[in-house]
């Protein structure tokens, strides 16, 4: 319950700070260069993030049936796939800090090192979680080794069944 209400506050930050931060990323840059060029500059990210994600996302489609035809999973790959998604809603959102995000993360090595640094973190925590679940096993186990169970058992083919 802790980490869904950390969760709701994060997205719930990002979801007001992003918009105020592309606000006046806006405001600063067509005060700078003027309102026609900033529509422009803004338009033109959006076709070039999306010629760039096309041919990054033909990149890893490739690279997940070459990986499936040698008969290995391709679980980085579809990682980047979903990165690849994320990042063009970001490229296609308007303003210029989506833009720097979304173009940063069209760069494969810095993908890869975000992909990676997630599941590292994950197994952290699922290794961990894994681990007081085990300790509350051996806890429980040792309140019940004075407990002997007997029973019988046999195979189909035994004809000792009665």
């Amino acid at each position: 319950m802790v980490i869904a209400m950390g969760l709701f506050q994060i997205l719930l930050l990002l979801f007001l700070l992003i918009p105020i931060i592309e606000i006046y990323l806006l405001i600063e840059v067509g005060s700078a260069i003027g309102a026609f060029p900033t529509i422009f500059l803004v338009v033109f990210t959006a076709v070039v993030g999306a010629a760039l994600l096309r041919w990054q996302g033909f990149t890893t489609f490739q690279r997940v049936r070459e990986a499936m035809a040698r008969g290995e999973v391709p679980a980085i790959e579809m990682m980047e796939g979903v990165v690849l998604l994320i990042c063009g809603a970001l490229l296609l959102t308007p303003g210029f800090f989506t833009d720097a995000v979304g173009f940063l993360c069209l760069i494969p090595a810095v993908r890869r090192y975000f992909i990676l640094e997630i599941i590292k973190r994950q197994s952290i925590a699922v290794s961990g979680a894994a681990y007081s679940e085990h300790s509350a096993h051996e806890t429980r186990a040792e309140d019940h080794k004075s407990r002997t169970i007997e029973g019988e058992s046999w195979k189909d083919s035994d004809d000792k069944r009665h």
